[in-house]
């Protein structure tokens, strides 16, 4: 669901990011003084030739679109993790802003403008001034989310967004640690991976996968949809559709999203005790926030979640100093209650920095917006490509798994780290998918050794790939003495 706002400086004690003097119109339809500072300070764009325009393409964009960008694709992620696909991605970055300078990079895509920022100040500043100039829902992602959650806060503007971003943090509750609902999602999340342990022989991604759905509609949906696999499957369909955007016509989608949401809204009605259903029924909403509207793009969101949570299980699988700081903390009275477990949720954390589940981080420029001596036009699309500021290899740490950055304060001394996004934009769902990602890596580890078997290319002495098929993994699973 993707720094975060309170890091950022957006945090107003509710979790709601606030703009404040960022409103007033400036020149260029800069937001204010403060943007028009961050104009100046900015680098100015460069343009890529053709050649480099053409090697972006290759290497940048469409390994991401192959390995699908709306629901992930098993021959696209199993290819992209052989070549490394995201190495090589960030190699050229690298190449290209030694060349070209900090950036931001301006080359024409398909026949549109795109920046891709290659200073991590000017992709802070992309993210700091959403929504106003740099808008989440750029065409791109209308397209390609409108087929299952057209009214969802990431593809709405104005009012509309600002409106269905308050009723999204009120239900997920942005900037609390715990949710209200948490002993009812701890109880599910424990009930779930005891199940899972029942399992006979190795544990694979497939059998991972729809336990943590189960999850995933109990903790959203209530116990009642708990074998509901009709419902993610409409949704997995769905989601397929966006991975072609616009090239799917409505009349295809319409049959399914009906179906899809028939079902959703059964469940919602009952308002299930102990689910988001219940706490969205008891939220208040203003007359154009569709609260129905916005739970596809939950679900969605605890898709990425389910595939960062089983790679925190690889990376301790295959890094005994940091498995064993898990097991420590897991030596705790009564871990049926709701646990903050700082050090599990860093390594959940640090699973997503080595491998961003959203690599691009996109927004589109409502105005001509101003670049150090330079400008760049209305409807810009900003690329910020996540993988390049998290692994550019400028930090000691970055090719490593070291949950520790998290705790010590070293992933917060600058911009570039950005595993749930940042700014107003941050993931209104960080600290509810972190306590449910964290929960179950621990439920999973408390009486239970794991060895990956495949992929066995995670090795705590070299550097991690930079890509990573989670499609391929499989466990051997031993019960602790």
């Amino acid at each position: 669901m993707a720094g975060t706002e309170r890091a950022a400086g957006w945090a107003d004690g509710t979790g709601r990011g606030r703009q404040g003097e960022l409103d007033e119109p400036g020149e260029f339809g800069e937001l204010g003084e403060r943007g028009e500072r961050a104009a100046r300070r900015a680098s100015t764009p460069a343009r890529a030739s053709a050649r480099d325009t053409a090697r972006i393409a290759a290497r940048v964009a469409l390994p991401a679109l192959a390995g699908g960008v709306v629901i992930r694709r098993k021959q696209g992620v199993a290819l992209a993790a052989r070549l490394d696909a995201d190495r090589h991605a960030v190699e050229l970055l690298n190449e290209l802003r030694r060349r070209y300078g900090p950036g931001p990079l301006h080359l024409r895509l398909a026949g549109r403008d795109v920046a891709l920022p290659l200073s991590a100040e000017d992709a802070q500043r992309v993210l700091e001034e959403t929504p106003e100039p740099f808008s989440p829902a750029a065409r791109a992602k209308r397209d390609a989310l409108g087929h299952f959650q057209p009214h969802g806060v990431l593809v709405s503007t104005g009012q509309d967004r600002e409106e269905r971003r308050a009723f999204n943090e009120d239900v997920l509750e942005a900037g609390r640690h715990l949710h209200h609902l948490a002993p009812h999602f701890v109880r599910t999340v424990r009930e779930e991976a005891d199940e899972l342990l029942l399992t006979a022989g190795p544990l694979d991604w497939d059998t991972f996968g729809a336990a943590w759905w189960r999850i995933v509609r109990r903790v959203v949906l209530g116990d009642g949809a708990r074998d509901d696999t009709t419902l993610t499957d409409l949704l997995g369909r769905l989601r397929g559709f966006g991975n072609w955007a616009s090239l799917i016509p409505p009349r295809v989608t319409a049959g399914p999203r009906e179906r899809f949401q028939r079902r959703l809204r059964a469940h919602l009605d009952r308002a299930e005790p102990g689910s988001l259903a219940e706490a969205l029924a008891q939220t208040a909403a203003k007359p154009g926030v569709d609260p129905a509207g916005q739970v596809p793009h939950w679900m969605f969101a605890f898709d990425a979640a389910g595939i960062a949570a089983a790679r925190t299980l690889a990376l301790l699988a295959t890094h005994p100093a940091q498995e064993q700081q898990v097991h420590n903390e897991l030596a705790i009275p009564d871990l049926t209650r709701p646990q903050l477990l700082p050090y599990t949720r860093a390594s959940v954390m640090e699973s997503v920095r080595l491998w961003p589940t959203t690599p691009f981080l996109l927004r589109e420029s409502t105005r001509q917006t101003r670049w150090g001596e330079g400008t760049l036009p209305e409807g810009t699309a900003f690329l910020v490509y996540a993988p390049y500021f998290h692994r550019d290899g400028s930090a000691p740490y970055g090719d490593r798994f070291v949950p520790e950055i998290w705790l010590d304060g070293t992933a917060q001394t600058g911009p570039e780290l950005v595993p749930f996004s940042a700014g107003p934009g941050v993931c209104p769902g960080e600290d509810l998918v972190l306590l449910v990602t964290s929960t179950l890596v621990a439920a999973l580890m408390e009486r239970h050794d794991y060895r990956l078997r495949d992929p066995g290319r995670l090795r705590p002495g070299g550097p991690l790939p930079y890509t990573f098929n989670h499609f391929a993994l499989r466990f051997s699973v031993v019960a602790r003495h």
